[in-house]
């Protein structure tokens, strides 16, 4: 079987040799170079052909950012950021998504290293397998979800019943997609509440980054606080969100318990919560890797609720999605670009024409 090609970036021949260790020590991947600094880069691709990279945030000489835009204009491959967990190195991250990278790993100092060696071995081996499947897609797809979008708020004349809520999750390639749903929502929309896979120090700033370029107020979830028309709630990076309805009210609830499918958010978490007031819910699945939220979906179909994925075609990594498609756990299947106007159609129902639309988009028997 042919091994993947790597290639480590990174100006510290401490971190270098750390990756190159952890990497090495998968029989399926092969460390074909390391490089302190973008023009030494720029030199080993050439000449090593990678088929992945891992690409430190800060680097001298040219910082990653300038070099991943070269390198997206001119010879698109699977990047993966080794990034720092401060806010700075949030924005860095959060803009190298939107330029193209595949996906980042949270980069602990040499000192915390030891003690969350297993779990970042774990992640960084996961990661840089899952991104070499995107070098086999078609890279204007993945440029069309990354590029910067000015939004085109879309038409809504409102929401048709109390307490309807649109629940999102998402993973690998969940932010620029998440940003590309919200981008189009004009500040009418019905609530959402969203669990992307992130950490702490990032999700906050995620959230901030998404309210100065949209029109419904994001925000990151805190405890206890009332969903509202016209706004998107992210789950904290350590936390579950899950949702509450009282007095005819939902009200957002953060859980600090173990993680559930390796992952705190998870999107099951959020799912199962919605699960009593199903009927109401438009439960949405978009790109990322493995199967959290599938089960969920599956039981909040059952119970009454519209359930989207997002297709294979517009879809970072099919893994999320693709787990809810094995299990027949949607109603209805969208590329990237029509989730928002979706969305918006269902919410815009009366609750007979809701009931009449989920019976026609399920198949029948």
């Amino acid at each position: 079987m042919k091994k993947i090609k790597v290639l480590i970036i990174d100006d510290s021949s401490v971190i270098r040799n750390i990756v190159n260790e952890i990497l090495s020590s998968d029989e399926a991947i092969e460390v074909v170079g390391e490089a302190k600094d973008p023009f030494v880069a720029r030199e080993e691709i050439k000449r090593l052909k990678p088929d992945v990279i891992t690409l430190d945030v800060e680097m001298p000489k040219m910082d990653g950012i300038t070099f991943l835009k070269n390198l997206m204009r001119l010879k698109p491959m699977p990047v993966v950021m080794l990034s720092t967990l401060t806010t700075h190195g949030a924005d860095i991250t959060l803009q190298a998504l939107e330029i193209g990278a595949v996906d980042f790993i949270a980069k602990p100092s040499f000192e915390e290293l030891m003690a969350v060696k297993d779990n970042f071995t774990e992640l960084l081996l996961t990661k840089v397998k899952s991104a070499v499947a995107v070098d086999q897609k078609n890279y204007l797809v993945v440029k069309s979800m990354t590029q910067h979008v000015t939004g085109t708020c879309l038409q809504f004349s409102g929401v048709k019943r109390p307490n309807h809520l649109v629940a999102i999750g998402a993973s690998t390639g969940g932010t620029e997609a998440i940003r590309k749903v919200l981008i189009n929502l004009p500040s009418n929309s019905p609530p959402m509440v969203i669990t992307q896979h992130i950490p702490k120090t990032f999700s906050a700033r995620f959230a901030e980054r998404l309210n100065e370029h949209c029109h419904m107020s994001v925000q990151e979830a805190k405890h206890g606080q009332k969903i509202k028309q016209g706004c998107a709630y992210i789950a904290p990076g350590d936390q579950h969100l899950t949702v509450v309805e009282k007095n005819g009210a939902y009200f957002c609830v953060l859980d600090d318990g173990p993680e559930v499918n390796r992952h705190k958010p998870s999107v099951d978490v959020l799912f199962e919560s919605l699960l009593p007031v199903a009927n109401n819910v438009q439960a949405v699945l978009l790109t990322g890797m493995g199967n959290d939220g599938a089960q969920s979906m599956l039981r909040l179909k059952a119970q009454g609720a519209r359930t989207i994925i997002q297709d294979k075609h517009s879809s970072l990594i099919w893994g999320m999605p693709g787990s809810a498609y094995a299990l027949d756990a949607h109603t209805d299947m969208y590329d990237l670009s029509k989730i928002p106007s979706a969305i918006l159609s269902y919410a815009s129902l009366n609750t007979q024409q809701m009931k009449e639309a989920l019976n026609a988009s399920r198949p029948r028997l």
